[in-house]
């Protein structure tokens, strides 16, 4: 399991997106040498993880629990296949894309070493949006990747630290529940019904998730 990319984003006037100024970060190009990885704050006042990455919308990016995005190659090459047409490391707005590790598989509080230094913690997966389907430019996208169910994951950093293309991906630790950033996309679009499983995960979920999960179970307990 390795790092095959790092992949950062810089600020880009589109005519897609809702942000008052035009710009997003969606658009990461691979770079070479170290990039440091940090906790950037809590949501609406952190932006990315990840040095030199633009995070443009505040409201629904970045923070600590989506300190880092994450999606996997092998993922990246079934979607070539399916569309046609070539996908570079970055296609899909993520920070780190990878090699030989089951991103989508991942549990709820999984942890990664990256290189050294780095420690990174599994939250949740990522929601498509507008931005991500008109960055794509494919009609149908946000209902064909929701479909798909492999998401990619979001982490939080637990050490932070340099990282490099190359480095190794350890998995340090995993969780004994079931929760799989797989089944917690599901839970959070398709099968609401799953949602009070999420709670297993414990404090390793996504803040925003765990109250939503949370929210859902009282109200179904009312309704019983």
């Amino acid at each position: 399991m390795k790092l095959l990319s790092v992949n950062l984003g810089r600020p880009k006037s589109v005519d897609y997106t809702d942000q008052p100024e035009g710009l997003t970060g969606i658009d990461k190009q691979p770079v070479d040498g170290p990039v440091r990885v940090a906790a950037p704050g809590p949501k609406g006042v952190g932006a990315s993880g990840v040095a030199g990455d633009t995070v443009c919308d505040l409201r629904h990016h970045g923070g600590d629990d989506q300190a880092v995005y994450a999606f996997a190659r092998e993922d990246l090459d079934a979607w070539e296949r399916e569309l046609g047409r070539q996908l570079p490391n970055g296609s899909f707005g993520e920070n780190l894309t990878t090699e030989g590790l089951d991103v989508s598989g991942a549990r709820i509080g999984e942890r990664w070493r990256i290189g050294p230094e780095v420690v990174l913690e599994v939250t949740s997966g990522r929601i498509p949006c507008r931005t991500f389907q008109e960055h794509l430019g494919e009609r149908g996208w946000v209902r064909r990747f929701t479909r798909q169910g492999a998401p990619g994951a979001y982490l939080r950093v637990i050490a932070p630290g340099e990282i490099r293309v190359g480095d190794a991906v350890e998995i340090v630790h995993r969780p004994g529940h079931d929760i799989t950033v797989a089944l917690q996309f599901r839970a959070s679009t398709t099968e609401r019904h799953l949602l009070p499983r999420l709670l297993a995960a414990g404090d390793a979920l996504h803040s925003q998730i765990a109250r939503t999960a949370r929210e859902y179970a009282r109200a179904h307990a009312a309704e019983n």
